[in-house]
């Protein structure tokens, strides 16, 4: 989604006001549907490596992630070897957690040989059908049934660093579910929509 002209003075989540990082991300890409493997599994990555952390620190590294992990193409990290492990522990661009690291490429390993169906289609397949809009940011959840039952699901195909909480921001980033709050203009421009 292109930048909203003269956006600067528009009502927003309240997470969103911390950072010119945070306004472009959560006017930009936060909750918009997002689909495609290697989009898909860049986000399901950065919420692993972001659990912890600040997002804030995850939004700023995004662009050395991308090229570390080669833009997030399944196959090839899929391919990383223990020499690629060490490449990404040396590199000050990214967060550089081993167990991390070692989960993203066994998450590709993972992706590519137990979902047949493709991660797409898997993850967007918890995605519910109805879901209540916050009225403020006390009502955000953190976690929800359909979180919960993906980070099971994940999980059971051997995927590593995507529990309920994960699993949920992931959701949220992705458009999987609409947290914007009732106040945001995001909020507003969708409910414009219908």
């Amino acid at each position: 989604m292109p930048a909203v002209a003269g956006a600067a003075d528009l009502p927003r989540c309240g997470w969103a006001t911390s950072a010119p990082d945070y306004v472009a991300y959560h006017d930009d890409e936060w909750g918009y549907p997002l689909h495609g493997e290697a989009a898909l599994f860049e986000r399901m990555s950065l919420e692993a490596f972001q659990s912890g952390l600040s997002w804030l620190v995850i939004l700023r590294k995004r662009p050395a992630f991308r090229a570390a992990f080669r833009e997030f193409d399944v196959d090839t990290v899929a391919a990383f070897d223990a020499d690629d492990v060490e490449r990404l522990l040396a590199d000050a661009g990214i967060v550089r957690n081993r167990a991390k690291i070692e989960a993203t490429i066994a998450n590709a390993q993972a992706v590519r040989g137990a979902v047949p169906e493709g991660l797409d289609v898997l993850l967007w397949s918890f995605a519910p059908a109805e879901h209540a809009r916050p009225r403020s940011g006390d009502e955000v959840r953190a976690t929800s049934p359909e979180s919960v039952a993906m980070a099971k699901e994940l999980k059971r195909r051997g995927l590593r660093f995507v529990g309920p909480t994960t699993a949920y921001a992931l959701m949220q980033a992705t458009g999987m579910v609409d947290d914007h709050v009732v106040t945001c203009w995001r909020a507003v421009e969708a409910a414009d929509r219908t």
